[in-house]
């Protein structure tokens, strides 16, 4: 009887373990689309390494709830067509549920029509312009990256208040450029400055950056404001070098640039130079960590930098509010997924903990670094030294002035 008994408990419990399998296997798919540009002037900031990421976010999320999640892959090109016609497709015929990473502003603003119309969620983690959570905002959107208003507060701000009055723009002509722009004028006016003269060139087609150089030095002005990215970025500070801007004092700032940036250009052509990220490999024993699990799988055996980070925190964020809600909702409702995550306070190994703001906008604070000289870096990716933080309820836009349109009705 008793062996009988013994016999029917074990029995009972392998059918639960088997029910709970099938249980699981029988949830729906949580499917995520990075959506970057893995082969043109912003591959190295994010790209590939975002797929990484993202994918580490799922293997540290784990199998909570019983959660099946699948991550794909494509390249946008920086083409505002290309990627929208990925996304439909990915949304129509794919089962997507949310796109991440989208590091180009005008392919970002499109999407957050198609994800609203679509009732899908975008998690942007890449696109910078600050408009994301303004003009362009979206009840289906969330926004991790480290925006133009922020970027251009912390780098700019500082400069200014350290006697640079007048400055000089060399921009991107696309909506990501004419947004940093913008905010670096804010910023330089706001402490007594003028931007001088600006030049806008075309986007992502140029390479040779000299004319433009020539002509922002002829203006003599204190700072140079770099208000691009990526490859564009690093080809206006090597070329500024030949020139001799540093012999004529004139500084060159990066508005938006990354640890990867200083890896290309070498510190000692990059010492110096400061920017902002929102992150940092080396800032504390919970980046090391995560920079120690990512670190393998990182393209060209690169550390992560901050859009590295926000791609991992965000998709991180999003399948714990899809847990919370259930896979079967948040398949259904991409803007239940987003009211959830806002809900859920954030927590983990690249940020610590924060909060998403009702208009989608991801806080956290935000951290102006300087790059280290030659020998003042104690060994491979040892690049950077932070100069200033400034907390997350100072480093964004207020709510209140994005006048966000879903806000209001």
């Amino acid at each position: 009887m008793l062996d009988l008994s013994r016999r029917t408990l074990l029995g009972t419990a392998a059918a639960t373990t088997l029910a709970g399998r099938a249980r699981a296997q029988a949830q729906p798919t949580i499917r995520i689309g990075v959506l970057s540009d893995m082969s043109g002037p912003y591959r190295d900031i994010s790209g590939p390494n975002c797929v990484s990421a993202a994918r580490q976010a799922v293997q540290d999320f784990g199998a909570a709830a019983g959660l099946n999640v699948e991550i794909l892959q494509a390249d946008h090109q920086n083409k505002a067509d290309v990627g929208l016609n990925i996304a439909r497709q990915w949304f129509d015929r794919e089962g997507v549920d949310a796109i991440t990473d989208v590091n180009n502003s005008g392919i970002a603003f499109a999407l957050n029509g198609l994800a609203r119309e679509k009732n899908k969620a975008h998690i942007n983690s890449g696109a910078a312009s600050v408009d994301f959570t303004g003009p362009h905002c979206s009840p289906n959107a969330v926004h991790w990256t480290t925006d133009t208003w922020a970027n251009a507060q912390s780098t700019g701000g500082a400069l200014a208040k350290a006697g640079a009055k007048r400055w000089y723009c060399i921009t991107a002509d696309y909506a990501f450029g004419h947004s940093v722009q913008r905010e670096v004028t804010r910023v330089v006016e706001a402490h007594g400055g003028q931007v001088v003269g600006s030049s806008v060139y075309p986007f992502p087609q140029t390479t040779d950056f000299s004319s433009f150089l020539v002509t922002a030095a002829a203006a003599r002005p204190d700072v140079i404001a770099l208000c691009n990215a990526g490859t564009d970025m690093i080809n206006c500070v090597k070329q500024g070098q030949e020139f001799g801007l540093g012999r004529r004092q004139i500084r060159v700032a990066a508005m938006i640039a990354f640890i990867v940036d200083v890896h290309t250009i070498g510190l000692s052509g990059a010492q110096g130079l400061t920017f902002t990220e929102s992150t940092y490999w080396d800032l504390n024993d919970r980046t090391r960590a995560l920079t120690t699990r990512l670190r393998p799988k990182m393209v060209n055996n690169h550390f992560p930098n901050s859009v590295t980070f926000q791609c991992y925190s965000v998709v991180l964020h999003y399948l714990k509010a899809a847990a919370a809600i259930g896979a079967v909702q948040a398949k259904a409702s991409g803007l239940a997924t987003i009211e959830a995550m806002k809900r859920l306070p954030t927590d983990d190994d690249a940020f610590g903990p924060g909060s998403v703001r009702a208009d989608g906008r991801k806080l956290h604070p935000t951290i102006l670094l300087q790059a280290k000289a030659p020998n003042e870096s104690r060994g491979s990716w040892d690049y950077l030294k932070p100069v200033a933080e400034t907390p997350a309820d100072q480093a964004f836009r207020p709510l209140a002035d994005g006048n966000c349109a879903f806000l209001r009705s």
